[in-house]
């Protein structure tokens, strides 16, 4: 059985394609036979008489009532185009919508419509075009003239001059300036209208008439109409020529990519290579044309303008954020009424917006190929257009989150989309230019820019993106191997001032700020406290200092847990790093760290401080600082007297809460597990202290707290297979068992055992003379 082929009217292939939302043949409810008849009589009674009154008026919307069922035969069709091409009767203009969508529907229903009658339809309609161009109806008269334009070519006979003609009014009337030339969604029907008649015509004609007939449509338009409809005209020209890979196609490609990019030389002209066109109508119309066009037909040929035209109509009119920060703010005291309430909305559903990603591929693709000079201004653009991103979001989110939290909400489903923009054009540029054949201080700039570029559009990412992660790998890795661009890297973070200060003027300083709550900056900061770990190993000590961590120490004191985390991993990242170097100065400003940072860590536990960054960041240091350096005692009497704090603040007789130390005991149970640890990992000079801190602070603790920490200990001895100090550790233990039991069955007062383990320990000369203590400390 043949599959059944299905059939696609022209007016919804056209709505489809252009996102327009004009119902181009509307449904209706049926009128009487009667009433149609009569309707009729009127119509031949009104070209009879040669007048048109107002009751012929209602007689065509009589008939319109009943479309869905009505036929319109040939001899009809004769008597609305002989009304329509009297000289001697004037319908008003409201009626030609409606003789127009009749004789849709005689082309639309007949099996046979007369050619010489096609014929006549299709010169009424040029005639109209030019005639009709100031009428209120003139937007959905265009939309009629579309759909009938592009049958009756397909049923004419007139030849191609005549299409030519035609063509050239439809775009007068589109281009019309006071008109429905801001209408994106009729540009797009003018450019699948000429796609689906060149289409027909390059299938039904041999080759030579086709390079014809696209010379004249082509170049025997108006030129006064070519900055905006011609860049639709050409554009469908492309996609009809795009159907075949003839080489006599490709005058028509190159004679259509002439077209557009002449349009878009006048447009960046005097622009010094980008035009911003927030002020002019004329200029937006023509960059969404062009982009829309482009986005449409594919594959084009590199040329410098349609370069430039294609970043500016991304950042300024596709993305158009700061144009939109910028009215936010100028009503920041409450009257957002100028914005217009559903403005951002409508653009958000708008056609444009839809073919972001078509057109941001086409963009990228016409990067691949530009020259050096062409590339770095784009490049610029992007660039620069993150960092007013960052800084107009940061500043706007301050001051509509909690009270216009839907209008902040569409604009940031606008800065997403231009996030992806700009990570698909890093990554094009990546693979361009992160090439061996470039210079290595070329490369290292670029790597940069990403990286600062992504810093400041790190909040807008929702997603996992290998392209981001693919983008991200290869600048690190730039970026790790030479110093100069790990400073400059660091350089670009906001200064401690910039951070804790609210952004933007005074006027907009209606409450207090707060710079942990702001989200925009922490996004930002949270990607350095990523990518500095990176490159830690490159970066001088001296740009840590004074540039790092300042920034680091706040952000431990972040309530947002992963902020938090990250500003720990990037100490243990510095404390681990320089292994192999003789780097006195980054030896130094470990140690001079270490202290404010365990104050730091200490001072916000349990509440902010996550414990797994803290104890991340005591095992490195143990680990990576000097033996027996000063900072290391002072991290465990820190962490001994923390816990002694944490474990007095809730002392308890409770039998149950010492047994599995949960609920109130939880935080002083982690950072006891942190010291067990910490008697396998620290230097055998600083053993001996460990072990005697640990001994007084267990001590203190109610016999079934005692019992719970002893039992740890023992495991964690008994699988150690370090040979220097398990004999010192069992010992150890040993007498820390004794003296407890001994503390309980004579109820021993804490103070007393401390006293005893202080003595013992004052006897001991070093850690290895520790296993000759056997009954007492």
């Amino acid at each position: 059985m043949a599959k059944q082929v299905q059939t696609f009217f022209l007016e919804e292939w056209l709505r489809s394609n252009s996102g327009s939302s004009i119902n181009i043949i509307s449904r209706s409810s049926s009128s009487p036979a009667r009433a149609i008849i009569q309707a009729w009589a009127d119509l031949r009674d009104s070209l009879q008489h040669q007048s048109f009154r107002p009751h012929h008026l209602q007689s065509l919307k009589t008939l319109l009532n009943s479309q869905a069922s009505l036929y319109v035969a040939d001899p009809q069709a004769k008597l609305l185009i002989s009304i329509l091409s009297s000289t001697n009767i004037s319908p008003p203009p409201e009626s030609y919508p409606l003789f127009l969508r009749l004789l849709y529907i005689w082309v639309r229903k007949s099996s046979r419509p007369s050619p010489v009658l096609i014929d006549s339809a299709v010169k009424i309609l040029s005639h109209l075009c030019s005639s009709q161009c100031n009428s209120d109806e003139s937007s959905f008269f265009f939309s009629e003239v579309v759909v009938l334009l592009g049958i009756g070519y397909a049923l004419s006979s007139s030849g191609n001059v005549f299409v030519v003609r035609i063509l050239d009014s439809l775009f007068g009337i589109w281009n019309r300036e006071d008109g429905p030339s801001g209408n994106v969604s009729h540009g797009l029907m003018i450019l699948h209208l000429i796609e689906w008649v060149l289409s027909n015509f390059i299938s039904s004609q041999s080759l030579e008439r086709v390079d014809v007939f696209t010379k004249e449509v082509l170049e025997t338009s108006n030129p006064n109409h070519a900055s905006f409809a011609m860049v639709m005209g050409a554009a469908g020209a492309l996609r009809a020529s795009s159907r075949s890979v003839s080489n006599a196609l490709k005058r028509l490609r190159i004679s259509a990519e002439e077209r557009i990019e002449a349009v878009a030389r006048v447009l960046i002209s005097g622009t010094r290579g980008f035009t911003n066109s927030s002020n002019n109508p004329e200029n937006s119309l023509l960059l969404k044309c062009i982009s829309l066009a482009l986005g449409r037909c594919g594959s084009v040929s590199f040329r410098a303008p349609l370069l430039i035209c294609l970043a500016s109509a991304l950042l300024t009119e596709i993305f158009p954020l700061q144009s939109l920060y910028t009215r936010v703010l100028q009503y920041q005291h409450g009257n957002l009424a100028q914005l217009g309430p559903n403005e951002i909305k409508e653009h958000l559903s708008s056609v444009l917006f839809k073919e972001a990603g078509a057109i941001t591929g086409v963009f990228c693709n016409q990067y691949a190929s530009a020259d050096e000079d062409s590339q770095s201004i784009v490049e610029n653009l992007i660039w620069d257009y993150c960092q007013d991103t960052y800084l107009g979001h940061r500043q706007v989110a301050l001051f509509l989150r909690g009270r216009e939290d839907e209008l902040l909400g569409d604009l940031e489903k606008i800065a997403e989309s231009a996030f992806l923009m700009v990570v698909v054009f890093a990554l094009a540029v990546t693979k361009h230019k992160l090439d061996s054949k470039f210079t290595l201080e070329l490369r290292m700039d670029i790597s940069v820019k990403i990286l600062v570029s992504f810093s400041c559009m790190e909040y807008f990412r929702r997603m996992r993106l290998p392209e981001y992660l693919d983008t991200i790998r290869a600048v690190v890795v730039a970026v790790q191997e030479n110093e100069s661009a790990c400073v400059l890297f660091v350089e670009s973070m906001p200064s401690y001032s910039d951070l804790t200060n609210q952004p933007g003027p005074s006027s907009l300083q209606t409450t207090e700020y707060t710079w942990s709550k702001d989200q925009v900056q922490t996004s930002r900061i949270l990607f350095h406290l990523r990518v500095i770990p990176t490159c830690i190993e490159r970066l001088p000590a001296s740009k840590f200092r004074n540039l790092v961590a300042p920034i680091m120490f706040l952000y431990m004191g972040h309530p947002d847990g992963k902020v938090a985390r990250a500003s720990h991993s990037l100490f243990v990242a510095f404390v681990s790093s320089g292994k192999d170097s003789n780097d006195d100065e980054r030896v130094l400003l470990k140690e001079q760290l270490v202290f404010y940072y365990i104050q730091r860590s200490l001072e916000g536990y349990p509440g902010i401080t996550p414990f797994e960054g803290m104890a991340s960041g005591v095992a490195a240091l143990v680990r990576h600082l000097p033996a027996g350096s000063p900072s290391i005692f002072y991290t465990i009497h820190s962490l001994v007297e923390k816990t002694h704090n944490l474990c007095c603040e809730v002392m308890t007789e409770e039998a149950d809460l010492w047994k599995d130390w949960q609920e109130e005991l939880e935080p002083c149970k982690k950072i006891l597990d942190l010291l067990l640890r910490l008697l396998s990992l620290v230097d055998i000079q600083v053993l001996p202290s460990l072990m005697k801190q640990l001994a007084q602070l267990i001590a203190i603790f109610p016999r079934d707290g005692q019992n719970m920490v002893l039992n740890d200990l023992y495991a964690q001895v008994a699988e150690s297979d370090d040979v220097t100090r398990k004999p010192t550790l069992v010992s150890w233990l040993q007498s820390l068992s004794y003296l407890c039991s001994q503390a309980s069955s004579s109820n021993a007062t804490s103070k007393g055992v401390g006293l005893e383990i202080n003595a013992a320990f004052a006897r001991s000369d070093d850690v290895l003379s520790l296993n000759r203590i056997n009954a007492r400390l």
